[in-house]
């Protein structure tokens, strides 16, 4: 059933890029179709060429999230590899992930109907691991040991030690970080079973993950 028949398909944006330029990711998004976003700074993740699996945190980034309609999302993605330079390694990471619906200050969309259809398999997904903060970096050697090629660690804080926010619903407690890993679908499985068993993420209060398809993705390299 679809509640607003003028949305079809709805898809939340991540865009991550260097610090500093989340400003110009936005201006290209909102001359682009863009209502609005999201700016979250976080930490990229180096993997030494030489010993594998070996990981220290990089440069700080910005993570953006835009939830638009889907023909603006690959709109806006479009322009971001031309202005950004996606295709060129290091230059940042775009993708989408569809939504059932989106609700901000303006309008609330919501579409449950399935909009992909058959059994296809997605060629990335996203893996999303929030944990206590300094256990981000753990996370991270876990993952890049089982095969993943980086991560994005977001500082989750709120501004005072009272402070709630909350990232898909979810209530994020002062002091913990997520982690953001972008794999193929075929890493998926062994990535979350070697984070099972190397840091007892089903434990009560060790953490949350979860796992979401990706439609789009710009900016990955293997």
């Amino acid at each position: 059933m679809n509640l607003n028949p003028e949305i079809t398909e709805i898809d939340l944006l991540y865009v991550i890029v260097h610090d500093g330029q989340g400003d110009k990711v936005m201006k290209i998004a909102k001359k682009n179709g863009a209502l609005g976003g999201t700016i979250f700074l976080g930490q990229g993740t180096i993997t030494s060429s030489k010993h594998r699996g070996i990981t220290s945190l990089g440069y700080y980034k910005e993570i953006i999230l835009i939830a638009c309609h889907r023909h603006v999302a690959l709109n806006i993605i479009r322009k971001l590899d031309q202005k950004i330079k996606l295709y060129k390694p290091n230059h940042g990471i775009a993708f989408t992930i569809s939504l059932v619906g989106a609700c901000g200050s303006k309008k609330c969309i919501f579409c449950t109907e399935n909009n992909h259809g058959g059994d296809e398999k997605p060629m990335y997904q996203s893996i999303i691991i929030i944990v206590e903060k300094g256990k981000a970096e753990d996370i991270v050697d876990i993952a890049s040991k089982a095969g993943a090629n980086g991560a994005t660690i977001i500082n989750a804080r709120g501004a005072g030690i009272h402070e709630t926010s909350k990232i898909f619903n979810i209530e994020i407690e002062p002091e913990k970080e997520i982690v953001l890993i972008i794999v193929k679908e075929e890493l998926t499985n062994t990535i979350i079973s070697s984070i099972k068993t190397n840091f007892n993420i089903d434990k009560p209060g060790n953490g949350v993950l979860f796992v979401q398809n990706i439609n789009q993705v710009y900016g990955l390299y293997d």
